[in-house]
């Protein structure tokens, strides 16, 4: 199925950097929301916004042509849900409000629409009892700022067509977002991840450990820094598993059981697979792109460091 017309149903922060990223990639988008006016309202944002970004180089040159040309604004949900190939929910994080807009939704376009929504930490499961005909409707989970965060989580309920799955993971890739399927359960990846580390930052903070701005000084310039190009599973083989091992031994023994080490890094660390320096860890790189991956890894860094420094400190932020 190719996918021309979109339907993005909540046109506020999220909902419209969606809306300009699928429209920018090509598609005809119509924005539906609580009224015609908020539309019209969210629509007039997004092309002056969608201006000043190419103009301060952040969005193509002709961003504001493209935009004009494929973003509109219906009068009511249903109207702009009507004719389109695939419906993009994007609305306030609670079950009653997604219920009604789901609800709504599935009621108004054609049987064949595919639907997803943007749902943060709500199960798909859960979402899709609210929806008539499941089997078209997945959780497509954008980051905040969609229009410059690569990833999204494409998440299938025990109903969904695997072909829809295909379907926008190829939509996602065109319009250049990085699509990763993954699994459906409260929080999915990203958010699952996200908020265990904000939730062991806030305890130290409450432990007196650190201030709130020295947390996040350390979290920025730490393993934050290596974060932003490499995941936590390349990052443990690059270091050697059998240091976190090590290390967990350590925080266990005042964490408890909360900071003991992971089953499946202990078992591979007692099997003698360190990661790259010695048999295989959680990814199997290949030992002879050993020396080429960390020169990688090494000018990688050294560039992020010099973008930072071009960029400056955050305004308002310790630097």
């Amino acid at each position: 199925m190719t996918i021309k017309k979109i339907a993005v149903v909540g046109s506020g922060y999220m909902g419209g950097g969606i809306a300009q990223v699928l429209a920018l990639g090509g598609a005809q988008v119509v924005l539906g929301d609580v009224s015609g006016s908020v539309a019209r309202d969210n629509l007039e944002r997004l092309l002056k916004q969608g201006k000043a970004f190419a103009e301060a180089g952040l969005f193509p040159e002709d961003a504001h042509e493209r935009l004009t040309a494929n973003l509109s604004a219906a009068g009511s949900i249903e109207e702009a849900v009507e004719g389109v190939d695939y419906v993009t929910e994007a609305v306030f994080e609670s079950l009653e409000v997604k219920r009604d807009v789901l609800g709504r939704v599935s009621a108004a376009c054609a049987a064949e629409t595919i639907i997803g929504t943007n749902t943060s930490a709500i199960p798909i499961g859960e979402l899709a009892k609210f929806v008539s005909h499941p089997e078209r409707f997945m959780g497509v989970h954008w980051m905040n700022p969609a229009p410059f965060i690569p990833s999204v989580e494409l998440i299938a309920s025990e109903h969904t067509l695997p072909a829809h799955v295909d379907t926008l993971e190829a939509l996602i890739r065109k319009v250049g977002k990085v699509p990763a399927r993954v699994a459906d359960t409260p929080g999915f990846v990203a958010n699952r991840l996200q908020f265990a580390l904000y939730k062991e930052a806030v305890m130290v903070v409450e432990e007196g450990l650190a201030t709130p701005e020295q947390v996040d000084l350390v979290v920025s310039n730490a393993f934050g820094f290596r974060l932003a190009l490499f995941g936590p599973f390349a990052i443990g083989d690059m270091a050697g598993l059998d240091v976190y091992a090590s290390s967990y031994k350590t925080l266990a023994g005042t964490y408890g059981e909360r900071l003991a080490a992971p089953k499946a890094l202990q078992d591979l660390v007692d099997g003698g697979n360190y990661g790259l320096k010695a048999g295989h860890g959680f990814l199997d790189i290949d030992p002879a792109k050993r020396a080429e991956l960390l020169a990688y890894r090494d000018k990688a860094y050294a560039a992020l460091s010099k973008l930072r420094a071009e960029l400056g400190p955050a305004p308002g932020l310790v630097s």
